[in-house]
């Protein structure tokens, strides 16, 4: 027998085996093993500790860990399923998975409501979905006057608000989403279906030596 490295043994804090979370998810092994490397370059990029914190997938999304950021915020609240603060491996794959292309739509739909339901009640309203809208618009570097912005959302109830009660629900969201198909454009990430293959170009311009890790 070859002599085995010790670094291959040595994994980050929560780690899971590649053929659960492929057994849980839209992902194979190979594409799980090869999340794992991305997920070590992103977990070491600031704190080195194995788990990714919110500077550190605010870097990662948007190239800057320090201006507050409502959407990455949102996206970070939604991965950090244990709600303790980090992103561990396994939460960072099954959280991922929402955006494979062969996850079903209806998850998609669920995953875009909880990520404009801003305060967790169940609905999304008017103020929530403004407070999207203007993050989104942001770190897009567009800029639309206010009165713009305030029909995008008026139009927005307009069609998805069924019962006139000034909130949108899950079903009603559902239904909007399937008249609205550009709505959950940003839910699919085309590399996922092929991570091995094609990683996103964040990491490939990672300045994080493999010795580091």
């Amino acid at each position: 027998m070859g002599c085995m490295n010790s670094k291959s043994f040595k994994h980050t804090p929560g780690y899971e085996e590649p053929s659960v979370l492929a057994s849980e998810t839209s992902f194979s092994v190979n594409e799980v093993e090869a999340l794992y490397e991305l997920f070590k370059k992103l977990s070491h990029s600031i704190f080195k500790d194995g788990l990714i914190h919110k500077e550190e997938l605010q870097l990662a999304l948007f190239r800057n860990s320090n201006r507050k950021n409502l959407f990455a915020d949102r996206i970070f609240d939604l991965f950090d399923l244990k709600r303790n603060g980090v992103i561990e491996f396994g939460e960072f794959v099954r959280s991922l998975n929402i955006f494979h292309p062969d996850t079903p739509k209806l998850e998609k739909i669920n995953f875009a409501f909880r990520l404009y339901d801003l305060r967790n009640t169940g609905f999304i309203e008017r103020e929530e979905l403004k407070e999207m809208v203007l993050a989104l618009l942001n770190e897009s570097d567009i800029s639309l006057s206010d009165d713009m912005v305030e029909s995008i959302v008026h139009k927005t109830f307009e069609q998805a608000d069924s019962n006139g009660d000034g909130k949108i629900d899950l079903e009603e969201w559902k239904e909007f989403a399937s008249q609205n198909p550009a709505l959950l454009k940003n839910m699919t990430l085309p590399y996922l279906k092929d991570i091995t293959m094609a990683f996103p170009s964040f990491v490939m311009k990672s300045e994080i030596e493999e010795d580091d890790l």
